[in-house]
């Protein structure tokens, strides 16, 4: 049984929280509650098992336990919606995938590891609170199908107004965000360079003193990169922890949808 949930006390956090998925569904429960259309949360219920899902603009995220199988009610709820990504539940997702809807993407969860090269590094040059639609200037050069500048800027300013999210630059041309910060479990996501400083290597000098900021503050930091950022965030130094599949739509054009909402790959 799939139901859509309108108050915050149905929501398992324990089981939530087993997950960077999870976390990242916490995250929005407490930035926009249950109260928004944009933004809803689905309980999922069987007899052997049972999960939550996000559905926010056309992104669908799924966590369950091991007991949750997909039904053929969940089938229908996809169908119906049919999100332009889906993502989480590696069981469940593995079996959506045979969909003629979607293609798999591979994804690669790594571990922010601090590295004593950072000692020398300018935090100068480092703008903790940057102005918002500089940063978008950014990220569109480095994310060409992110959200549009009005959809990205209000998500990003309530975010970092309830003190979920973060954004930093550093010498002006380079970024990445925390997506959520959840009891020190920490996501960062949208690194991008702007095209005329590619090459110059801020990104990784960038990347090793975010690795040791976090790690001095207490976080331990995660991000995620699709395949082809790989052999970066390797070089970097960061730690492979696991590998992931997500699902995108292939019947649709890119730009036609709100792609980018929850751009957490690299």
């Amino acid at each position: 049984m799939i139901k859509l949930l309108t108050d915050e006390k149905d929501i398992d956090r324990e089981l939530l929280m087993k997950t960077l998925s999870g976390r990242k569904m916490l995250s929005y429960l407490k930035a926009y509650g249950t109260e928004y259309d944009f933004c809803r949360f689905y309980e999922i219920k069987e007899d052997k098992g049972k999960g939550f899902m996000f559905l926010i603009n056309s992104t669908l995220i799924i966590c369950s336990d091991d007991g949750l199988e997909v039904s053929a009610e969940l089938e229908m709820f996809i169908e119906m919606n049919l999100p332009f990504r889906v993502e989480g539940s590696q069981k469940i997702i593995r079996h959506i995938m045979g969909s003629g809807h979607y293609q798999t993407l591979n994804r690669t969860v790594f571990e922010l590891i601090p590295d004593s090269k950072t000692h020398a590094f300018s935090e100068e040059y480092v703008d903790f609170n940057p102005r918002l639609p500089e940063v978008y200037k950014i990220l569109s050069e480095g994310f060409p199908n992110i959200a549009d500048f009005s959809l990205w800027y209000t998500d990003t300013s309530h975010r970092c107004r309830h003190g979920i999210s973060r954004v930093f630059t550093y010498r002006g041309c380079t970024t990445a965000s925390v997506a959520f910060d959840i009891e020190n479990v920490v996501l960062v996501a949208q690194v991008a360079t702007s095209i005329q400083a590619r090459g110059s290597g801020y990104a990784r000098e960038f990347l090793r003193w975010l690795a040791e900021f976090l790690n001095n503050l207490g976080k331990k930091a995660y991000l995620l990169a699709l395949d082809v950022r790989e052999s970066f965030y390797r070089e970097i130094g960061f730690r492979e922890v696991e590998k992931e599949i997500v699902l995108e739509r292939i019947d649709v054009e890119k730009e036609s949808v709100l792609k980018g909402r929850l751009a957490d790959e690299q």
